[in-house]
């Protein structure tokens, strides 16, 4: 009996009461996904599990909540809506962390949802952009249903399987899900000229994806022999490692090599590392793991946040008490950077919203979250400047935080601050 079915015929395995992860970001199996999301009427309280997830997804319409129920590992735009809604939830867990619910049985699956390559003459297909925790998934998924997709990058790394791990293949040919890269602005350039001002020679960097790291990243061209250990990388690394300016020679974690969990970015992105046994994908228990992430000398973690208070909390989660991302492998990376010899643990962030409004904060809203603490941050910038706040006190750092704000709230920061102390 042949494997591969229409994708109908394949998401009939799934039954009322089940658990279904879905593979991350470019790589999401929407196709899948959407056969599935016909077939409400028949469901009830179907779990869709996943990270945050490219393209529509229409089984968090909060119309067919009695079909499914959408839970976050982190979240995206798409599903952001069911949180208030009541048809989806959010659970806190580091990226380094996610394998382990699945295979110590926390969050037991039932079907796994993937999007691959085609089977080479082999038999091996490989999960391309997203590895994340898709590997554990399938390793414990009671039923493994693939997208077969040509346009899927061939990737070398823990993302190779074979066809007999997979029991039913759906063949589609669609775009990888991609976002080209865009200018970035004034400030992002400045902040981006700034963290890089701290990378040294022979260093490894992690950084995401978006307008800071890739200023950052167009900085770089004249840096020697750096490494990439990283959760995601996106286009701006490409140059670097065409101009042998990333050649990961200095690495202590798999040297020679790209390390990172999933990626995402242009075409030109996906026909760089198709093929590649430069770019290694593995999963993020072994990506995220602060143990590996530290034997790389000079480790640089770049990321982002959505306020810091005066004393240096970094909420990069939520705004106030409404969840709008996740915890990701921040604190992987920047206590794997702070271990590391010669490392440097940066949080970059323009110092005012689109709004106008104050990113440096006197307190965090009511409500926040605190996704890396006082005690571990280290570099934090923004287009005014770098606040060192490793062995400060709370007094040095207010003065330190309030230097890098927003000249127009300078003043007012640093009152409320001493007011809210006095008022305690």
């Amino acid at each position: 009996m042949s494997k591969y079915v229409t994708a109908a015929e394949a998401v009939k395995v799934v039954k009322s009461g089940d658990r279904v992860y879905l593979q991350a970001a470019a790589a999401a199996p929407t196709i899948l996904a959407n056969a599935l999301t016909e077939r409400a009427s028949e469901l009830r309280n179907v779990e869709i599990c996943h990270l945050h997830v490219e393209g529509e997804a229409r089984y968090a319409n909060p119309e067919l909540a009695e079909s499914f129920h959408v839970n976050s590992f982190f979240i995206g735009a798409n599903v952001r809506h069911t949180l208030k809604a009541g048809n989806g939830s959010y659970t806190p867990v580091f990226l380094s962390e996610l394998p382990h619910l699945f295979r110590k049985n926390v969050l037991p699956l039932d079907v796994a949802f993937i999007h691959v390559s085609p089977p080479d003459r082999h038999g091996y297909c490989s999960l391309g952009v997203s590895v994340e925790a898709t590997v554990a998934a399938i390793e414990n998924a009671k039923i493994v249903i693939a997208q077969v997709n040509p346009q899927m990058p061939r990737t070398f790394g823990d993302g190779i399987l074979h066809v007999s791990e997979i029991d039913y293949l759906v063949e589609v040919d669609v775009p990888i899900y991609g976002h080209d890269p865009v200018p970035f602005s004034i400030e992002e350039e400045k902040i981006g000229s700034l963290v890089a001002s701290l990378i040294e020679d022979k260093s490894t960097l992690q950084m995401g994806i978006g307008s800071i790291p890739n200023a950052a990243l167009s900085k770089l061209t004249n840096h020697k022999d750096l490494g990439l250990h990283t959760e995601m990388f996106s286009d701006g690394v490409i140059d670097l490692i065409e101009n042998d300016v990333i050649n990961c020679n200095y690495k202590g974690t798999l040297r020679g090599r790209v390390l990172a969990t999933f990626l995402m970015g242009s075409k030109r992105l996906y026909d760089f590392v198709n093929d590649n046994p430069f770019i290694e994908m593995k999963e993020s228990s072994m990506v995220n793991d602060t143990a590996r992430i530290r034997k790389n000398p000079k480790m640089v973690s770049i990321n982002s946040a959505i306020e810091v208070d005066v004393t240096g909390q970094v909420c990069a989660d939520s705004i106030g008490a409404k969840m709008f991302s996740g915890v990701g492998g921040q604190m992987d990376f920047i206590r794997g950077a702070t271990l590391s010899q010669g490392g440097k643990a940066i949080i970059a962030l323009p110092s005012i919203t689109k709004k106008g409004e104050s990113r440096i904060v006197p307190y965090l809203k009511q409500g926040a979250g605190v996704v890396t603490t006082r005690s571990h941050v280290h570099y934090i910038i923004t287009e005014n400047g770098i606040a060192d706040l490793y062995g400060k006190t709370l007094r040095q750092r207010v003065g330190e935080m309030v230097r890098i704000a927003h000249p127009n709230h300078q003043e007012s920061i640093d009152r409320q601050y001493y007011e809210m102390l006095n008022n305690m």
